[in-house]
């Protein structure tokens, strides 16, 4: 049994739920939540697990803990005879991390920005320091961001090109995060929203937050 440590609504959170049940992995999986809103992710019992002190973190049967969305869907995807969500041939696997990641620094991580300094946030008992203008500033990136993933979706059906993959999952938790955060996505961008409007078919995006009753338990 796999322990995932997260929080039930947190867009990142949502990427490795997602991928879980791409992968047909629920009957392995066991979830305990971490409440962000109290700031669990940020005491000491947690950051033992995560010196980040960022959610969602995977406990694997030898009690090694493996943080970050990219490195537990890598883990997740290794389990199975096949890779499914982070490429087969060497091409396919670099051009997913690099989509993966160019969605992570171009729009959801620049979000998450401006969630954390332009506005409340967590709240104070998390948020010790915030600069508004720099929140802004990512919340700006962000929809350039969202131009740029625009044009690459008007010439290929899934971010990374034929497939359904981490990076798609990625994109989806950024369109998470910016329904939190009310950010709108400009009606312009049709190719974007013709692509998200097809991810939330997927059964997958459609359940991410109803997959399982969190445990609640000590972190």
């Amino acid at each position: 049994m796999l322990t995932i440590f997260d929080w039930y609504n947190g867009p990142y959170p949502a990427r490795v739920r997602i991928a879980v049940q791409e992968l047909n992995l629920l009957d392995q999986v066991r979830f305990v939540s971490v409440d962000l809103w109290k700031g669990e992710h940020k005491k000491p019992e947690f950051l033992a697990k995560n010196y980040s002190g960022t959610l969602p973190v995977l406990q694997i049967e030898d009690g090694t803990y493996i943080a970050e969305c990219t490195a537990i869907t890598m883990y997740l995807d290794s389990l199975g005879p096949t890779p499914l969500l982070t490429g087969v041939t060497p091409r396919d696997k670099g051009v997913i991390h690099m989509m993966n990641k160019r969605v992570e620094i171009e729009f959801l991580d620049a979000i998450s920005v401006y969630f954390h300094h332009a506005t409340p946030g967590l709240g104070p008992d998390v948020e010790h320091y915030q600069n508004r203008e720099w929140g802004l500033r990512m919340r700006d990136k962000a929809l350039r961001g969202a131009h740029y993933f625009n044009e690459v979706l008007k010439a290929q059906p899934y971010v990374a090109g034929d497939t359904f993959s981490m990076a798609d999952i990625a994109l989806i938790g950024g369109f998470v995060f910016a329904n939190i955060v009310k950010l709108e996505i400009p009606a312009e961008l049709t190719a974007l929203h013709t692509w998200h409007a097809r991810m939330l078919e997927r059964r997958s995006v459609q359940n991410w937050e109803t997959i399982s009753n969190p445990v609640s338990a000590s972190v």
